[in-house]
């Protein structure tokens, strides 16, 4: 009965063992199945679907590399890629800088700095369908308010959202102004948290306000400018809603991008080989800005 009852704690002992190894992976089970489901397998069977013919009732048929031969030898393609580019560009800069100015600024803890912060951020959490039903009458060529301040001040009229020379740039305004106050309220938590101790060091030392900002402020916040820079960046390449509601790619392609573009081929055209071979481009486009982005800056971040 001894043995028996070793032998029998002994196993009790090494099934509580096993348990508490296997506990933390059973924790993680549900999120890595629901990762696995939801952005894995739609990743794996995208690039599968690339190298397919498919309009979504017939049968499939392979076709190898053609999907992408086609689309390097596409002068929309280019153009359109051209169009992201130069979106992300303007979009993650002006919503960088100004925010970096407004949070110098909104910083001191006034209550009508909370006021500005809260008026701020208003824009980031309203629905971004509802924004574009709003500046879509804002930039309304015959009746919208902003032609109407450009008529008092004996400007002409602008075609914001129907010519093509600015077409694009009214939409990376909207994307400016929609993004800001999340950016804004995010360095001045970051620029709040900066020891005291260093601006009155360099108070001390005669610095100016200037030497201040970029020799301390800059540094100390760089790990958030960082994560702002390529959450924007990464935010930027997958803009959809405004095209789609606003511009629809025009006029004249000027404001096509390449989500609105593997909608078209996918939704539109039926053309689901040629848009999962878009969607890999764009996955590999932004995994390599994304390489590219750590290799150049993370080094220059300064972490505490």
């Amino acid at each position: 009965m001894g043995l028996r009852r070793v032998s029998f704690d002994q196993i009790k002992c090494k099934v509580r063992q096993y348990f508490k190894q296997l506990m933390p992976y059973g924790m993680v089970l549900p999120a890595m199945a629901i990762l696995g489901l939801f952005v894995l397998y739609p990743i794996f069977y995208m690039i599968y679907l690339s190298f397919f013919k498919w309009n979504l009732i017939g049968s499939k048929a392979f076709v190898g590399l053609h999907n992408f031969i086609r689309l390097f030898s596409d002068k929309a393609f280019w153009e359109v890629l051209g169009n992201s580019f130069q979106y992300m560009f303007f979009t993650v800069f002006f919503a960088i800088v100004l925010a970096i100015i407004l949070a110098v600024y909104l910083k001191r803890e006034t209550k009508a700095n909370k006021l500005l912060q809260s008026i701020l951020f208003t824009p980031h959490i309203v629905s971004l369908i509802s924004i574009t039903f709003v500046w879509m009458w804002l930039m309304d060529s015959n009746y919208g308010f902003l032609n109407y301040l450009l008529s008092i001040l004996g400007l002409p009229a602008m075609g914001w959202l129907t010519d093509s020379n600015t077409a694009l740039y009214s939409l990376i305004l909207i994307s400016v102004w929609k993004s800001i106050g999340y950016n804004t309220l995010i360095l001045i938590s970051a620029m709040q948290a900066v020891p005291k101790y260093l601006y009155e060091a360099a108070s001390l030392d005669n610095a100016t306000k200037w030497t201040s900002f970029f020799k301390i402020t800059l540094p100390m916040i760089s790990p958030t400018l960082f994560f702002l820079t390529l959450m924007n960046m990464i935010a930027a390449f997958k803009v959809f809603e405004p095209v789609k509601i606003m511009t629809q790619g025009g006029p004249m392609n000027a404001t096509n991008t390449l989500v609105y573009d593997i909608y078209q081929y996918g939704f539109t055209f039926y053309k689901i080989g040629y848009a999962s071979a878009l969607g890999v481009v764009l996955m590999i486009i932004i995994g390599i800005c994304t390489i590219l982005y750590f290799a150049g800056l993370s080094h220059r971040v300064h972490y505490r």
